[in-house]
């Protein structure tokens, strides 16, 4: 993920500071506990695509 791209892209939701996990593939918010995919390249930044993080309590 190019740098400059994490810097400028925020979470939909929150508005909130996203990190890079190399490891799968996905921007990962914080404070929603939510995982953005990253497909050929291009973050897929919809609330109904990320992947909620494990041990994440439901409301």
């Amino acid at each position: 993920m190019d740098k400059k791209t994490l810097e400028i892209l925020v979470c939909p939701i929150c508005k909130g500071k996203l990190e890079y996990d190399k490891k799968n593939n996905e921007l990962i918010c914080q404070q929603d506990q939510l995982a953005y995919p990253i497909k050929d390249g291009i973050p897929v930044m919809l609330e109904e695509e990320a992947r909620k993080l494990s041990g994440v309590a439901e409301d």
